[in-house]
């Protein structure tokens, strides 16, 4: 279960990604299945260009709310997925097909029954 800062923040960084253009937005409480992050949060990008952008937008706000980003590069989303490590919160930013094909909202899900919380971002 995720703890009320980490839900504020992630709410905050989804809204901020839907406002950007930021395609069907999740946060998805990974906090019972992942050892090294208690929620991710992923959308889908329309190009390599948007997905530049959005990541830049997106590591300002991040500097704005004090939240350590721990893998900022230069060569940004070359492949159509940038991977935004801010430790408890994990940011993807994946074209359609990228999120497609991975499937990471089904990866996470637990079969066994551990509960996930999964919460859809509206404009």
């Amino acid at each position: 279960m995720l703890d009320d800062d980490v839900k504020q923040v992630a709410a905050k960084l989804a809204a901020f990604i839907a406002d950007h253009k930021g395609a069907d937005p999740v946060i998805l409480d990974v906090s019972e299945t992942s050892g090294w992050a208690d929620c991710f949060i992923i959308a889908t990008v329309n190009s390599l260009g948007h997905l530049r952008g959005l990541a830049r937008e997106l590591w300002g706000y991040l500097a704005e709310l004090g939240v350590e980003v721990l893998n900022r590069h230069k060569n940004v989303g070359s492949d159509g997925w940038e991977l935004i490590d801010c430790n408890s919160i994990v940011i993807h930013l994946m074209s359609a097909e990228m999120r497609s094909f991975y499937a990471l909202e089904k990866l996470w899900h637990n079969p066994a029954g551990i509960q996930e919380e999964r919460q859809t971002i509206k404009k």
